[in-house]
């Protein structure tokens, strides 16, 4: 009997975790294409660290070329990690790992000291081995992440990343000397109309991939006017394996491990807000453990970058945008799209290619895929009670947080490092703003008001019984008047004046 009940328990888990949208399998080919347009949605963000870091660090083309192929390769090998998954590691969600943004000032000012690219190698090597230790106690959080928090926190995902779309759009080169030409925001433009056009035209197949089709029509575009050059694809090795350690054994540095460090806390934080993010996307459950699973993915990554020439890994959340257009929730899409990043990564004339498609053309697809992700946070918060709480107050100073360093990216010149490398980020102002005052207004209730302040939701609209009693069964209101159940109009007369005239009869 109780192994009966034991079998039940099981075969009823097993049902569940089969439901989940996330698990759907879809034919190897359509994997593969939904998984290259995750690829080329990212693919601008995760060459741009190492290009960044390696022209810092002094490097020649060809070294930052194994940098940029390192990037690819370990950043697709951590999507596979991070949707496929393994015991303990992996969240199992179609999300997208590359390297983050979050640690470049802190690699530069380590690279400013004299370190060398082995000192950013060695703390970012220590930084992910502590982040894998205390990812566990971290993941603890998600109760401190009610929807009031989520919304922030994914609102702030997609208005941070505007600036990112536009950029793009503009040339991706604020020195170049075309940046911000009409050619080139013309360019974006189309772009963006021939997603709209294909999301329009009626065919779900062609809605789904209209990201991909826009990224490819629009190079192709691009290469008729003129404006970029397949030619040099074919210049290059065409297959070229990672080297560990190519530039030497890592540095370890205190200062620059502790810095690192901080990085890393700054993209645990990053990556629980993004696992949130595609949860809410998807429709599906995302617990303490599951968070805890995708945080050791993460610093697991993060440990091994090191060893092949990268950087710290983190979610990428232009991709959460992507699922919430696409409406393709399958984690094996986003793995497939994680072997296209190993083979890239392998096959450096595979990336050349991509590398050659216009910034302007990814710049035109960001703006529809970075909305997305802020509509789908302000849908979150749309089912967030405003009623007798303080939610109000919470969301309106957490979002202002968050856009603080994106319209003043100077604001926190002047404070202490470690705080402004938290701080610099949109992503991590807001989140850290919104778990601290949801925990000060809706967990200490001491010294909270209802009735008396400005940023308690007003009350809904009410009638009074007497008013109530004077309706029949099928009353109705339309275009301003009162009608009975047989449509006719009952007359509206004003109560003071019927009691005046009462009171001048007798």
């Amino acid at each position: 009997m109780k192994r009966n009940a034991a079998k039940a328990v099981k075969d009823k888990n097993k049902n569940k975790s089969r439901n989940r949208p996330e698990d759907e399998r879809l034919p190897v080919g359509r994997s593969f294409t939904y998984g290259l347009q995750h690829v080329l949605t990212m693919y601008g963000g995760i060459i741009a660290v190492p290009l960044i870091v390696g022209s810092a660090a002094g490097l020649g083309t060809d070294e930052i070329g194994v940098l940029i192929a390192s990037a690819l390769f370990i950043g697709g090998a951590a999507t596979i990690l991070q949707s496929w998954g393994i015991p303990f590691f992996g969240s199992q969600l179609p999300l997208v790992q590359g390297v983050s943004f979050a640690g470049v000032a802190t690699m530069i000012a380590i690279l400013e000291t004299g370190g060398g690219i082995q000192a950013v190698f060695g703390a970012v090597l220590a930084a992910g081995l502590i982040g894998l230790v205390i990812a566990p106690f971290f993941a603890k959080i998600i109760r401190f992440f009610p929807p009031v928090v989520t919304g922030i926190v994914i609102t702030t995902i997609g208005l941070t990343l505007m600036p990112v779309a536009a950029n793009w759009a503009m040339g991706g080169n604020a020195e170049a000397d075309d940046y911000g030409s009409l050619s080139n925001i013309g360019l974006a433009a189309l772009t963006l109309l021939i997603v709209l056009v294909c999301s329009k035209i009626g065919s779900a197949a062609i809605s789904r991939l209209s990201i991909l089709i826009a990224i490819v029509a629009g190079a192709l575009i691009a290469a008729a006017l003129g404006m970029t050059d397949f030619s040099n694809v074919a210049e290059g090795p065409i297959v070229a394996v990672p080297q560990p350690f190519a530039f030497g054994w890592p540095v370890f540095e205190i200062a620059g491990i502790i810095s690192m460090t901080i990085v890393v806390l700054v993209t645990m934080t990053e990556t629980t807000a993004d696992i949130l993010a595609v949860g809410e996307i998807v429709e599906t459950e995302t617990g303490s453990r599951r968070i805890g699973d995708g945080l050791r993915a993460d610093m697991l990554s993060s440990a091994i970058a090191p060893i092949f020439n990268s950087f710290t890994q983190t979610a990428f959340a232009q991709n959460v945008g992507l699922v919430a257009i696409t409406g393709v929730k399958s984690r094996f899409v986003v793995a497939a799209g994680g072997v296209i990043m190993l083979v890239l990564g392998l096959l450096p004339v595979l990336g050349r290619v991509v590398a050659a498609i216009p910034t302007p053309v990814l710049g035109g697809a960001g703006i529809v895929l970075f909305g997305t992700v802020a509509a789908s946070g302000i849908r979150t918060l749309a089912k967030v009670n405003y009623k007798d709480n303080m939610n109000l107050v919470i969301v309106a100073t957490s979002l202002a947080f968050g856009m603080i360093p994106i319209v003043a990216p100077t604001f926190y010149d002047n404070f202490p490092d470690w705080f402004a490398t938290i701080f610099h980020s949109g992503i991590s102002s807001a989140a850290v703003m919104a778990v601290l005052l949801n925990v000060v207004f809706n967990h200490v209730k001491a010294g909270n008001t209802e009735d008396s302040s400005v940023f308690v939701a007003s009350p809904t609209r009410a009638i009074r019984p007497d008013q109530l009693q004077a309706f029949r069964e099928g009353d109705t209101i339309k275009d301003g008047r009162v009608l009975d159940c047989d449509g006719k109009e009952i007359p509206v007369v004003d109560g003071d004046k019927e009691a005046g005239k009462e009171a001048g009869k007798e």
